[in-house]
């Protein structure tokens, strides 16, 4: 079988949220605090996903190698596409949840003055770390696809596995890029992947926060330890995974977590999608029948 990362497709998937079953941004019956998670985590990373479009757009033009030249384009098409769901998802959150608009506003302007005040050096070696923890987000998450959300609704469960799967596909991109500018500064990277962790965990913290308080988890005691035990577990996930980015031989495609194995869900949703499939909602048995066809 291919390395997950062999290939970059584009695909220009439009989610409708007005689908959801219920209205109901806690999605997944599996683990409604990991449901909980991927909505904070999902009101900063379309704004920094749109910034890594123009970080990339500003400076592709300076490499020689026409195969990253290639997949640059390639991340530039999927990150957008990726960038315009999320956020619909969450104009469509804050619906439910009264601070989500200030969030997001937060977000959108600290991407926007980031690009516009920061070095050269900080916009690619951000990109590369923040890149980081999508890409081992996206591995842990199909790893863990059955417990997470193997009950869930079918049209956030559909948004979520497509871009996990992209994410994946394009994990290297980032780290070529930097690599590409700044082949020896890997004291630099290191640093930016630790800056991103923290980033990443206090903006998602502070929409977590907020979402488990308006979703009434502080009025059960049980309930505000799972939520937050979940929280603290799945940061320290991913801090744990990314303790090979600080190698100096790393990268990604070699990672412990991504290898021409595959994850099971990922290969067979890419045949699913290639063979024609509507993947903008997946049932129960759409899933069943995407990993029936892989077995066969």
């Amino acid at each position: 079988m291919t390395h997950p990362m062999e290939q970059i497709p584009v695909r220009q998937l439009r989610f409708n949220f007005d689908a959801v079953e219920h209205h109901n941004p806690v999605w997944s019956e599996s683990k409604p605090e990991f449901s909980i998670f991927l909505n904070a985590l999902g009101v900063d990373v379309p704004h920094f996903e749109r910034f890594l479009v123009k970080v990339m757009r500003a400076y592709r033009d300076e490499l020689d190698d026409a195969k990253l030249k290639k997949d640059v384009q390639a991340i530039i098409g999927q990150e957008a596409h990726h960038a315009l769901n999320f956020i619909n998802w969450t104009r469509e959150m804050s619906k439910h949840y009264p601070k989500l608009t200030a969030l997001d506003q937060h977000a959108r302007d600290y991407f926007e003055l980031a690009f516009q005040k920061k070095s050269k050096k900080f916009k690619i070696g951000f990109t590369a770390g923040y890149e980081t923890f999508t890409f081992l987000g996206g591995m842990i998450v199909l790893n863990r696809y059955e417990e997470l959300m193997g009950r869930a609704d079918p049209t956030i469960r559909a948004l979520w596995v497509w871009h996990q799967v992209e994410e994946i596909e394009h994990g290297a991109v980032a780290f070529d890029f930097y690599k590409a500018f700044y082949p020896q500064d890997e004291w630099y990277r290191r640093w930016m992947v630790v800056l991103a962790y923290g980033h990443i965990s206090w903006e998602t913290f502070k929409a977590y926060a907020h979402m488990v308080k308006v979703e009434r988890y502080y009025r059960s005691p049980k309930k505000a330890f799972k939520a937050w035990q979940f929280f603290v577990s799945f940061a320290i996930d991913l801090a744990r995974s990314a303790l090979p980015v600080l190698s100096r031989k790393y990268h990604p495609a070699e990672h412990p977590l991504c290898n021409e194995l595959q994850n099971p869900l990922a290969a067979a949703w890419r045949d699913y999608y290639t063979s024609g499939n509507d993947v903008h909602s997946l049932s129960n048995e759409d899933i069943r029948r995407i990993m029936n066809a892989q077995t066969i």
